[in-house]
């Protein structure tokens, strides 16, 4: 079974909310002459705020962060955020891998951006609403 797709927007002005946040200043989050000085193709976002935004997917999924068991990623692709006022969209899905017995639910997670994968081995488990 698939689950509904959500989209979420980033813009620079994320990144540097999220840097504020996180304390993470890194120059590649905010410098497009630093993010490509180092072989990046531009100014990319934060991995944890990636993580969150798919999270939140979860939470809302689950109908509750309380139902969130288990959640975990690797990280296969940066999500590059133009300097404009558009910035990129993340869109997350989720398949339905398993139910079990004791009313958890697996679930196997898909990020893209601009249609690649952004996230590896993304898996969620929730607590299944009796």
């Amino acid at each position: 079974m698939e689950l509904a797709a959500q989209t979420f927007r980033v813009t620079r002005a994320d990144l540097v909310r999220y840097a504020g946040a996180s304390g993470d200043f890194n120059p590649i989050h905010w410098s497009d002459r630093i993010s490509t000085k180092v072989g990046l193709p531009g100014v990319i976002a934060h991995g944890m705020f990636t993580m969150a935004l798919v999270g939140r997917a979860i939470t809302t999924w689950a109908g509750s962060p309380a139902a969130v068991v288990d959640y975990g990623v690797r990280f296969t692709r940066p999500v590059v955020v133009p300097d404009d006022d558009q910035g990129t969209e993340i869109e997350v899905t989720a398949r339905v891998r398993e139910v079990t017995e004791d009313g958890l639910t697996r679930l196997d997670v898909t990020a893209t951006c601009l249609g690649e994968k952004v996230l590896s081995q993304a898996r969620a488990t929730i607590r299944t609403a009796r």
